[in-house]
């Protein structure tokens, strides 16, 4: 093999540009928080439910009515944002600008149903006594991990809807393309992702039995 065919080769694979891996720094940026984030919420998980375990008495204050159909409705909103998203990045590869901020901004509408529904459950449980200090069943861990699992995760749905709206604007302007719409879905597929574990663990698990 002659040199200029070994150079040939080498410059077909990689020639030195900004994508070795074949990804582009945007969605390698988003991969690369989205593995740090997900320890931190792991970190999280994990240490809430050592604390259960090893609390007897943990409370189980969540009633069918309303308070776990309450969260199985945040569920299946957040769900349907993640279609929406789906739908709103194929679009926009297929180059349709008007489609694509359609979806987004439904996306971001459920994103903010999600957020208004989850802070009246918060009002509620500061009504019935229950703080991140404290709470009427004697065991103070138990609103300091709920408050501080959801509030963290309801911090990134809230981060989630600003930049979708960041994106929804650009793209219809002509000033974001197709990848940056996939690698804002790619942040909010992850937020749904950890709700589908915070639901079933802080929610499903804490049923009250009566």
């Amino acid at each position: 093999m002659s040199e200029a065919e070994f150079e040939g080769i080498v410059e077909s694979r990689w020639s030195g540009g900004a994508s070795p891996f074949a990804i582009n720094s945007k969605k390698l940026g988003m991969w690369l928080f989205i593995v740090s984030d997900s320890l931190t919420f792991s970190a999280l998980l994990i240490s809430y439910a050592y604390v259960r375990l090893e609390t007897p008495n943990w409370p189980r204050p969540f009633e069918i009515w309303p308070a776990i159909a309450k969260s199985s409705f945040m569920t299946f909103v957040l769900l349907s944002s993640s279609l929406t998203m789906v739908l709103g990045v194929n679009a926009a590869f297929k180059g349709d600008r008007k489609k694509t901020v359609r979806y987004l901004i439904a996306t971001i509408i459920f994103g903010i149903a999600f957020v208004l529904i989850h802070a009246t459950e918060w009002v509620t449980l500061f009504g019935e006594g229950v703080t991140p200090w404290g709470n009427p069943w004697g065991v103070p861990l138990f609103g300091g991990t709920f408050f501080g699992l959801t509030g963290l995760h309801m911090l990134h749905v809230t981060i989630g809807v600003a930049y979708l709206a960041i994106i929804a604007w650009g793209f219809g302007k002509g000033k974001y393309t197709a990848e940056h719409v996939e690698v804002s879905g790619l942040y909010w597929h992850f937020v749904d992702l950890v709700w589908m574990f915070i639901f079933p663990m802080v929610y499903l698990l804490s049923v009250n039995p009566k």
